[in-house]
């Protein structure tokens, strides 16, 4: 995997809902933040923060992909910056919420599992 494929392997975990995909794609130690304002650190505290993201208002979203910003930091280090349109979200009743942006902010290394993020947050937009 390339920087680039990065956020396409992210939006395809995410909508599939596959925690452990999307943790697979964090460096062992990474820090995530999620779009309610979670923090977890480590691959099994994202996974949990992930899974209570999917039992909640996105239990039913996915990721449709946007514009990419690729900027390299160094030798086997670069920082993306991918917009994404979120579908399917729900409130607590179950109504559809309409389309809104996500933005992941991530900071990715060349690893000897292939190119992770050390950090990542998901950001909503506003209007």
């Amino acid at each position: 995997m390339t920087p680039e494929d990065f956020p396409r392997a992210f939006a395809s975990a995410f909508s599939a809902q596959d925690t452990a995909s999307l943790a697979a794609l964090m460096e062992e130690n990474a820090d995530l933040i999620t779009p309610t304002g979670q923090y977890a650190e480590g691959r099994p505290a994202i996974e949990a923060a992930l899974a209570a993201e999917f039992a909640g208002v996105f239990r039913t979203a996915r990721l449709v992909k946007g514009k990419l910003r690729l900027r390299p930091i160094g030798p086997g280090a670069a920082l993306i910056t991918q917009r994404y349109v979120v579908t399917g979200a729900q409130n607590e009743s179950g109504a559809d919420l309409p389309r809104c942006a996500l933005v992941l902010t991530a900071t990715l290394a060349a690893t000897p599992s292939g190119w992770q993020a050390l950090a990542a947050q998901l950001s909503m937009l506003a209007d």
